[in-house]
């Protein structure tokens, strides 16, 4: 077989073996990355190595009032520009609404150019007329909103008919995904065990109760819990919290690329002459 030096490009099957992934700004298949902290240098490798499969960036917890603002704004500014929306992290908004200061949160989103926030309730307890109108306030302010449900204690687990109630109202709201909740170390918290295992009975129930699962986003840090998920709902499952190192990996879950999806490739017959 003769190759040549001029071919600038790997043959496009073989990018995709799955024949399936959407090319941005994608309705299927999203990625949320959480961000604990990187700095503008390492936030703008990720994104030249990996900002084709990055879909949403999530400033985690409450990290973003202890940047410097010079460099908060110029990650948000380089997200936007490799077409990713950015939010910061659902518990910042849990601490405003606590102390009072929820007019103060979404003016300085504004201003900071955040494209999106996260609604939740994993450490205080939202009532629903609240998250209602913070929902409908975000969306008429044009930022797209994410909630979450589930509570971040340690052996939480989900109430799957309240989960499919709240998503449900969540979308009336204006939401554009609902968050199942795991943290950003998938253990012993929603859908996953003490392990870090699925709890495949609670995934069945979701499955069965749960309208419009193409507008669920599933917390699963772990790579297990990735292949879980793919192999459950399939390459275009929505994932969240994924470690900025692990992208990659994730996206080759997604295209058949790696040993544990394999079969997800769309095999096609080819005939060589021998």
């Amino acid at each position: 077989m003769e190759v040549t030096a001029s071919r600038s490009t790997w043959p496009q099957a073989l990018c995709d073996p799955s024949g399936q992934r959407q090319a941005k700004p994608r309705t299927k298949g999203c990625t949320m990355v959480i961000d604990k902290g990187l700095g503008q240098h390492a936030f703008a490798d990720l994104l030249s190595t990996s900002g084709e499969y990055i879909d949403i960036v999530k400033f985690g917890f409450g990290t973003s009032p202890l940047y410097p603002l010079p460099v908060i704004r110029s990650k948000i500014e380089l997200a936007i520009k490799h077409g990713i929306t950015v939010i910061p992290g659902g518990t910042l908004l849990e601490a405003a609404v606590r102390l009072d200061l929820v007019p103060g949160f979404f003016r300085q989103v504004m201003t900071l150019g955040f494209t999106g926030i996260e609604v939740s309730d994993g450490t205080i307890n939202l009532n629903r007329s609240l998250r209602s109108d913070l929902i409908r306030d975000a969306a008429s302010l044009g930022l797209k909103v994410y909630t979450e449900y589930g509570k971040k204690l340690f052996g939480s687990r989900i109430d799957v008919d309240d989960f499919a109630l709240t998503a449900e109202k969540d979308w009336e709201c204006g939401a554009e995904l609902v968050t199942v909740e795991a943290r950003e170390s998938g253990i012993g918290v929603g859908l996953f065990d003490e392990h870090g295992d699925c709890r495949d009975g609670d995934l069945s129930h979701i499955l069965d109760v749960v309208p419009n699962l193409d507008r669920v986003l599933w917390e699963a840090p772990l790579k297990e819990q990735q292949v879980s998920l793919i192999k459950a709902l399939g390459a275009d499952v929505h994932l969240g919290n994924i470690p900025v190192q692990d992208v990659i990996t994730l996206e080759t879950m997604r295209r058949g690329l790696r040993s544990d999806t394999f079969n997800l490739q769309k095999v096609q017959v080819l005939d060589y002459m021998i």
